[in-house]
């Protein structure tokens, strides 16, 4: 457990200070927010700082965190230091950055920050990219709370051939619809503090249990062999960089966050609840992410026969495998969630936890659509100012969502293909926004402070672009050269992004 309680020590303590540094750069005052600026009734509603921190939080986490942990924790105990130095200084950085900014230039979206700060012709490919990776959001956030609520909730087989399947998924989808047209204030801003409440304590609870029942974790400088299973081998032959850090997105890096923190920006009511609201809930996001790591870690020391998992070696690579009637049975990542909240919490508390982890991605993936609709709806400047108009632009976007989600459900590896690539497009996305909060600090007199956000962008850059011309969704390429290649461009665009902000004209009215 040392290596686990170093790492929690480094997020709390870390990010208070990073926090703290992140708000002394950006200097938040007084000035109206867009919230009450162009108050709307609708998408721009002013709304306290604890029920927008919740509502963020939501936004931001959800199967991310979890499942994004439970399959990264296989490359061992260093998951419990690279993911709280990750979220420190580069996805809270991150997400606190594009909230203000955001914040700051009148409530816009991802769309408009990019076409304000980045080259002209990256617009329209990044609009058409954001636009994309959020669907992919969407279909991935009705899927897999679909079929942790039919396998962990109700015993149902989640299959494509069970009615109880789509009668799951069609519920999610009205609630989707009804939350992108409605105002915010009306069903997220109300319901979302309870859901959140749920959440925090189904992760607390957790964390509790690790200690309480003695939990047996690697030590990053011990053995990583644990319950019959080599953590390190794990690690040398799956290429931590850059696997990992597409793997464990939420709790590390999100770019998909920008997308949601630009949502919020249209509802807080003064630029110093930013760093609660943006910063600090991504570090909560960390947490979340940090206990289930360990709780996924626990089972595999527990094994199948003591009630936990016990990984074994298949054709498509290592699998979870649950002892069911003396019997193993490989399960999903989805189903890991399971046996760890029931674990760790027994039965009652198990459902509870379970609950919460069905709560996490339904509540982002109503505000995914939602944003979504706001940004194609901003970009193409398609009024939606009553629920008609905002109708008509939901319905082809939820009629795409329903497409791929059907042929993922019916391919057997549909679903693996859709997460694979939305991981890698999620962390695509983050490289577009740090390489305009560089641009914004050199426009505002803050140039000093540009290696900020460039830690996290050129770590980005070369892992995703080495991701995919090594992965083999991507151009399957020797890692070595993948290496080469991705750290020439990863150069190349650096340079690119700084000649951008030293050519690109000052803003007078610099950030006081």
């Amino acid at each position: 457990m040392v290596t686990f309680i170093i790492g929690i020590v480094i997020l709390l303590g870390g990010g208070f200070l990073y926090g703290g540094l992140c708000e002394k750069v950006f200097r938040p005052d007084d000035r109206k927010t867009p919230a009450y600026e162009k108050e709307d009734g609708v998408d721009y509603v002013p709304m306290k700082k604890w029920r927008n921190s919740l509502v963020n939080l939501l936004n931001i986490a959800g199967t991310g965190p979890i499942l994004g942990p439970i399959q990264g924790i296989l490359f061992g105990p260093i998951a419990f230091i690279t993911i709280p130095i990750g979220c420190v200084i580069g996805g809270a950085m991150h997400d606190y950055f594009n909230g203000m900014i955001c914040t700051r230039e009148g409530g816009i979206q991802m769309p408009e920050m990019i076409k304000r700060h980045l080259p002209k012709g990256i617009f329209g490919f990044f609009t058409a990219f954001v636009s994309i990776t959020t669907l992919l959001c969407g279909v991935v956030f009705v899927y897999t709370p679909g079929d942790i609520a039919a396998t962990q909730l109700f015993g149902f087989g989640g299959t494509a051939g069970e009615a109880s399947t789509w009668i799951i998924y069609g519920v999610i989808f009205v609630y989707y619809l009804i939350a992108t047209v409605l105002p915010i204030d009306k069903i997220i801003g109300k319901v979302y503090p309870l859901l959140g409440g749920i959440l925090v304590l189904s992760a607390v609870g957790i964390f509790v249990m690790l200690f309480l029942n003695g939990s047996n974790l690697a030590e990053i400088f011990g053995d990583w062999t644990l319950g019959g299973f080599d953590f390190g081998a794990y690690f040398r032959s799956e290429h931590f960089i850059p696997s990992f850090f597409v793997t464990v997105a939420c709790g590390i890096l999100s770019g998909f966050h920008s997308t949601q923190t630009a949502l919020v920006s249209r509802t807080i009511e003064s630029e110093k609840h930013g760093r609660m609201t943006f910063y600090n809930m991504m570090i909560c996001e960390g947490f979340i992410a940090m206990v289930w790591a360990a709780g996924a870690m626990a089972v595999i020391g527990l094994g199948a026969e003591n009630a936990g998992i016990t990984m074994q070696l298949t054709d498509a690579g290592w699998g979870y495998f649950q002892s069911v009637n003396g019997v193993l049975q490989q399960i999903s990542p989805t189903s890991v969630v399971g046996v760890v909240c029931r674990s760790m919490l027994g039965d009652i508390g198990g459902v509870i936890a379970i609950i919460g982890v069905i709560i996490l991605p339904i509540t982002t993936g109503d505000t995914a659509l939602r944003s979504l609709r706001l940004m194609i709806a901003e970009t193409l400047h398609i009024k939606q100012e009553n629920s008609v108009q905002r109708i008509l632009l939901a319905i082809p976007l939820f009629a795409l969502t329903a497409g791929i989600l059907i042929w993922a459900k019916n391919d057997p590896n549909g679903f693996n293909v859709i997460w694979k690539y939305f991981g890698w497009a999620n962390q695509t996305l983050s490289i577009f926004a740090t390489s305009s909060i560089m641009i914004y600090l050199i426009r505002h007199g803050k140039s000093k402070f540009v290696w900020m956000p460039a830690i996290p962008f050129l770590f980005y850059s070369f892992v995703t672009s080495s991701y995919l011309l090594s992965a083999p969704v991507g151009f399957s390429v020797d890692i070595t050269l993948s290496y080469i290649i991705a750290g020439v461009f990863t150069a190349v665009i650096f340079a690119g992004v700084l000649y951008r902000g030293i050519k690109t004209k000052p803003v007078t009215t610099a950030v006081k």
